[in-house]
């Protein structure tokens, strides 16, 4: 048995970081990424977001590559939305995402974090939020590509 314990922090943002997830529709949303984290063996520790993009603080399983796991979220949660007909202006995921690996021992502090999204969005943009978490993990933004889809 290996052991292991690689938090990540993901940020999903919608294409074009458009105000397409409607609060009153968000816990269905959230509800289906909890079972899809489950089906990977994988442990969710809080999701969260806003009308344009969500928050996952999550423990893959080992034999799960971060890279293919956000593409498969995304594709799959992509034809979940799409055949729920509760998000009516949701065309896509953005083709990028933000990834961050966190210390076991910040958990509990970036959980309070992105259970007050919506609080935290009343003082902050996304663009804003998302260039802080970037610059803070110590990764150079290429203007160029930022938020671009």
């Amino acid at each position: 048995m290996s052991y292991t314990q690689l938090l990540y922090h993901i940020v999903i943002r919608t294409k074009y970081s458009e105000k397409t997830i409607p609060p009153q529709q968000s816990e269905e949303l959230y509800k289906y990424i909890t079972g899809y984290i489950k089906n990977k063996k994988s442990i969710l520790y809080q999701i969260n977001g806003i009308e344009n993009h969500i928050h996952i603080l999550t423990s893959l399983h080992s034999s799960i590559s971060l890279a293919d796991f956000v593409k498969d979220l995304k594709t799959s949660s992509n034809l979940w939305i799409k055949s729920t007909h509760n998000f009516p202006d949701f065309t896509n995921w953005g083709k990028k995402y933000a990834a961050f690996s966190v210390s076991y021992s910040e958990k509990n502090k970036l959980i309070k974090y992105i259970q007050n999204q919506k609080k935290h969005h009343t003082k902050i943009l996304f663009e804003e939020e998302y260039r802080k978490l970037i610059n803070e993990s110590g990764i150079t933004i290429d203007e160029t590509y930022f938020l671009t889809d």
